[in-house]
């Protein structure tokens, strides 16, 4: 709001001393009074001239007068803008950042392997069968308050001892996973990766269900 104070002194100031609009008229004014033995047709031609001047200056200084008002109004309102854009900013940022130390708030998971869908909340997305083992495979180990890592992962959805399973594959499978749920955010905080630990739904497990 200082910026914006600093914007109306400097315009009020600047039209302020803007020099009068109808000086050029005075002095032209000044110039018939005082000198009233011009009475060729050159000097009156003159003075007409002289005295349509001082109408277009003055035109000209309303015009500029109008301009500098339009543009420091325009300026003012653009760093109001901008400044509560920078609000906006902060407090989304704020949020995020608040979000991401507690979680995503979940109050139903719905796993639905007949339709190929999960139900996060209200919001339904249609998975891939891989995407569904994955996920599936990820709850099961939720309920038992369990973390897998991505050789566990790939072993559990192949078949196969996690021992043979390559910890890129799993990783692999998390990825499609999240990209099968769109939004990054809800995604990588739906499903966490604890360093040196393994993958988590970051849920509690009693809003998780399986049909």
């Amino acid at each position: 709001m200082g910026i914006v104070a600093i914007l109306a002194i400097a315009g009020t100031v600047l039209l302020l001393t803007l020099p009068d609009g109808n000086a050029f008229n005075t002095r032209v004014e000044r110039i018939f009074v005082q000198n009233n033995n011009l009475t060729s047709q050159a000097e009156v031609k003159l003075l007409e001239i002289l005295a349509q001047s001082g109408t277009a200056f003055s035109d000209t200084l309303a015009s500029y007068r109008m301009v500098i008002f339009v543009l420091l109004v325009f300026a003012a309102a653009l760093l109001v803008a901008a400044l509560v854009f920078l609000v906006m900013l902060v407090t989304l940022n704020r949020r995020m950042a608040q979000i991401e130390r507690s979680g995503i708030e979940v109050s139903s998971l719905i796993i639905s392997r007949e339709e190929n869908t999960v139900y996060l909340n209200t919001m339904g997305f249609k998975l891939t069968d891989a995407m569904m083992e994955t996920l599936s495979v990820l709850a099961e180990a939720r309920l038992d308050d369990e973390l897998l890592s991505g050789a566990q992962i790939e072993g559990m959805i192949s078949g196969r001892d996690a021992s043979d399973c390559e910890e890129a594959a799993g990783a692999t499978r998390i990825k499609r996973l999240r990209d099968g749920l769109g939004n990054q955010i809800v995604s990588e905080l739906l499903v966490k990766n604890i360093a040196r630990r393994g993958y988590m739904l970051a849920i509690d497990k009693g809003v998780i269900e399986m049909v």
